[in-house]
C-alpha cells in the first residue's frame, strides 16, 4: 500500500483578503467629541440668553448651529468602539469590505460603517467519535481534535456563512477521508497503518484539514487523533487476531534463540573435544536441548544409566 495519500483539495480562489482598515485612536477622538458636545450647549445656552436678554426669539441660525455641532458630536462618538485582546472588527461601508482592525483598545473609524466582532484567538475543535471503514474495511472508531485561528478575517466573514461550523465539517471529512486511506493495522505488510505511524497519519491530517480551510481564512496549528479504536463487534475478534500474531512472533523468536544456542553448544563441545558424538547421538542432543529451551513448562531431569543404544 502506498505510504502516501492525495491530499489536494480544490477550493475556489478567494474572492477578498484582509486588509488594514483606516482608522485612529478613539481615546482623542472621545475628547474631540465631549468638547463639540460642550461647544453645541454652550452655543445654544448663549442663543438663549441673547434671546432673554432682547426680549426677541432665538435666532434660527444660532439653533440650527447647535443642532448641527451636537449632530457632529453623535456622529463622532457613533463612530468609536473597542476591540478587546484576541478580537478583530471587520468593517463594511454600504455592504463593501473596507477593512479590518486588529488593534486592541478603543478605536475610531467612519461611523457610517458596520463592525462585526470575529475572534482571533486560538481555539480546539474535538470530533465526535466517527464509525469508518480502514482501508481494509474494517469498521474502526476515530476521533480528533484539531487545534486553529483565524488567521485572515475577511474570509472568514465573507467566504464561508459560518467559518466555525464550517470548521468542523471539513476537520470531520478529513478525518473520514484518512481513516478510509489506510489500515488499521498492517498485519506485517510494507506501509502506513493507523495503529503503528501515528506521527506520519497527523502530520497528513493536519495537512488535509489546512488545504480544506484555508478557503475561511483559518490556519491549523496541529491536530491529533484522540481516539481509535475497532468497533465493537469485531474488537473481540481483532483481539484474538493480535493475541495470536504475538504469541506466533513469541515462539519464532524462541525458536530462533534454541537454535542458535543449541549450534553454539555442538560447536563448543567439538571445538574443545568434550566428548565425540556421532550423528545419532548429536540429533538426541539437539532434541533434547529443543524440548528444554522451546517448552513453557519446566523440564524433569532423567538419568539414563544405559547406553543409547540399548
Amino acid at each position: 500500500m502506498s505510504a502516501t495519500i492525495d491530499t489536494t483539495v480544490h477550493m475556489p480562489a478567494p474572492a477578498v483578503r484582509e486588509k488594514h482598515a483606516r482608522e485612529l485612536p478613539g481615546l482623542p477622538m472621545f475628547f474631540a467629541g465631549l468638547v463639540v458636545v460642550a461647544v453645541s450647549v454652550w452655543v445654544f445656552v448663549q442663543g438663549i440668553m441673547a434671546a432673554e436678554a432682547g426680549n426677541t426669539d432665538p435666532s434660527a441660525g444660532v439653533l440650527i448651529t447647535a443642532l448641527l455641532l451636537f449632530l457632529a458630536a453623535a456622529l463622532i462618538m457613533r463612530g468609536l468602539f473597542t476591540v478587546a485582546p484576541g478580537e478583530a472588527r471587520v468593517l463594511q461601508f454600504l455592504g463593501r469590505y473596507v477593512g479590518t482592525v486588529r488593534t486592541d483598545g478603543l478605536r475610531w473609524a467612519n461611523p457610517f460603517t458596520t463592525r462585526q466582532k470575529i475572534s482571533t484567538r486560538i481555539r480546539n475543535h474535538e470530533t465526535a467519535t466517527l464509525k469508518v471503514n480502514d482501508a481494509d474495511g474494517n469498521p474502526i472508531d476515530i476521533a480528533a481534535v484539531v487545534v486553529w485561528h483565524v488567521d485572515d478575517t475577511a474570509r472568514a466573514r465573507f467566504e464561508v456563512d459560518d467559518f466555525v461550523r464550517f470548521v468542523g465539517i471539513q476537520t470531520e471529512t478529513a478525518v473520514r477521508h484518512i481513516a478510509n486511506s489506510y489500515p488499521y493495522d498492517n498485519h506485517e505488510e510494507t506501509g502506513l497503518s493507523l495503529r503503528e505511524n501515528a506521527d506520519e497519519i497527523t502530520e497528513t491530517l493536519a495537512i488535509e484539514i489546512s488545504a480544506r480551510v484555508q478557503s475561511a481564512g483559518v490556519t491549523v496549528i496541529e491536530s491529533r487523533l484522540t481516539h481509535l479504536a475497532y468497533a465493537p463487534e469485531i474488537a473481540h475478534a481483532m483481539l484474538q487476531r493480535q493475541q495470536a500474531n504475538a504469541v506466533v512472533a513469541a515462539r519464532t523468536r524462541i525458536v530462533e534463540g534454541a537454535v542458535g544456542m543449541v549450534e553454539l553448544a555442538l560447536h563448543r563441545l567439538a571445538e574443545h573435544d568434550v566428548v565425540e558424538l556421532d550423528e545419532e547421538r548429536k540429533a538426541a542432543m539437539v532434541s533434547n536441548l529443543l524440548v528444554v529451551l522451546c517448552g513453557d513448562r519446566s523440564t524433569q531431569p532423567v538419568v539414563n544409566a544405559g547406553s543409547l543404544y540399548t
